[in-house]
């Protein structure tokens, strides 16, 4: 990640070595001679790091570090210097030193502190203007995030959000779908009315059955009282239907005809309830593979998919990673009474690298146990679990030939198949249409390979 360094340098030959160098591996290097230019350049320019001499006439290099961190402490300060002992490298690191180099300077090792010292910068710039649009939002039950994928699902909320068209929420599990569905309800015309949601893959089918008709006193053992279904307490508001696609056959007509006629008959009942609620519905499953498969009622998924919403994985989404971290941040430090402001550079990175097969939910408790477990004001890498701290983007092919590190084809369609779903953005149709099979090919690969196929675990 090349950048623009100023370099302070008093000795002639060396600052011209290491300009020139500089210049040849990408960077934008301007030299100066002493601290004190170096500080009237900084007063009126910016920069990405600044590499400086220690031994210097006037105003040492350790000085000029102390001066940076005081009036530009964004900007990560690279120490150079003969006297590689201990004591030196702590005394720079005690200046506000982001690194120290040695003499003589071993350019290789040098472009890799100055790229790292750039992208700490740009790291902890990219945290700063995250939370200061957190910190702009309004709570409103949005959805948070910037990314261009999310930005086209809550567009597409605001746009339908007055209209009393059903809705059919889809995406990955732990992607927000239920924060989607509230943010559809406090947007509308109906945000002053209840909103009612229910779990269908949560509960027997007899009881889910009396959960949303209601059942009239009598209609089943235990049934000492009537009682009102969920449709008609969602009177006036939005009744959510989460995880729709695990609702058992059996009740698949009894729904399709409470959608289509609006009216309601509880359990063991004579008559009939008429009722006025929204209803959006979600699923992580492929409906239109439920309905060829015969698991899913096709005529009850075109009433429910009048009005489609995809939410992307949280892995298409870019920096919204960071956004929603410093969500959680405060939340948490919040609920625990500990002073955590944010996320360190390397945190962030550490996050940013991580694929999320959990989504935001994975992402949400992995910042609550990091909030209980860290000692400081920023969560470090040390704060996060393993398997992000630890995390690499597994290769497709492996680049060694070693035969132990080589891989089944199974496996390695497997990669291949993961690496095209992030590269899509989690959509299966898309993904299958570039794999050249069908969905429910696709699908069954899925599920042999990890069971949802949501994972992109490091094999």
């Amino acid at each position: 990640m090349p950048g623009r360094i100023l370099i302070v340098e008093d000795e002639r030959e060396m600052r011209v070595l290491v300009e020139k160098g500089l210049q040849r591996r990408g960077f934008q290097p301007v030299a100066v001679a002493a601290a004190d230019e170096a500080l009237q350049r900084l007063s009126a320019e910016d920069f990405d790091t600044v590499l400086t001499d220690l031994r210097m006439p006037g105003m040492d290099g350790l000085a000029l570090c102390e001066r940076i961190v005081l009036n530009r402490p964004d900007i990560p300060v690279v120490v150079v210097t003969a006297f590689g002992s201990l004591e030196t490298a702590v005394a720079a690191i005690r200046a506000g030193a982001y690194d120290f180099i040695t003499k003589p300077v071993d350019l290789d090792a040098l472009v890799l502190v100055l790229e790292r010292a750039v992208q700490h910068r740009a790291l902890r710039a990219e945290v700063r203007r995250l939370r200061q649009a957190l910190d702009a939002r309004e709570d409103d039950g949005a959805l948070v995030g910037e990314s261009p994928a999310l930005k086209q699902a809550y567009a597409l909320i605001d746009r339908v959000a007055d209209v009393d068209a059903t809705v059919l929420i889809t995406g990955e599990s732990g992607t927000g779908k239920e924060v989607a569905a509230r943010a559809l309800h406090a947007r509308g015309r109906r945000k002053d009315g209840p909103f009612v949601a229910i779990n269908c893959a949560a509960m027997p089918e007899q009881l889910l059955e009396s959960e949303l008709f209601g059942h009239a006193k009598g209609a089943f053992t235990d049934a000492k009282a009537a009682r009102t279904g969920l449709f008609v307490k969602a009177h006036g508001g939005t009744l959510f239907l989460d995880e729709v696609g695990e609702l058992p056959l059996t009740l698949q007509p009894k729904l399709l005809r409470a959608l289509q006629e609006r009216v309601v008959r509880p359990v063991g009942g004579d008559t009939e309830t008429p009722f006025d609620a929204r209803i959006v519905a979600a699923t992580n499953r492929d409906l239109e593979l439920a309905v060829e498969e015969e698991r899913f009622r096709e005529d009850l998924y075109y009433r429910l998919n009048v009005i489609g919403i995809e939410l992307p994985p949280l892995r298409a989404r870019g920096n919204d990673v960071l956004l929603l971290s410093q969500r959680f941040i405060e939340q948490f430090a919040s609920r625990t009474g500990k002073r955590v402001v944010g996320l360190s550079p390397a945190a962030a990175q550490r996050l940013l690298a991580y694929g999320w097969p959990g989504n935001v939910r994975e992402l949400q408790n992995c910042i609550e146990r990091a909030v209980a477990l860290t000692s400081f004001e920023q969560l470090t890498v040390d704060d996060l679990p393993e398997r992000v701290r630890n995390y690499s983007t597994p290769r497709v092919v492996p680049e060694n030939t070693d035969p132990s590190e080589l891989v089944t084809l199974e496996e390695l369609e497997r990669r291949y198949i993961h690496r095209v779903l992030e590269a899509v953005g989690g959509s299966r149709t898309l993904a299958a249409r570039i794999l050249g099979v069908d969905r429910k090919t696709l699908y069954r690969k899925l599920e042999r390979g990890d069971g949802d196929g949501k994972d992109a675990k490091k094999p």
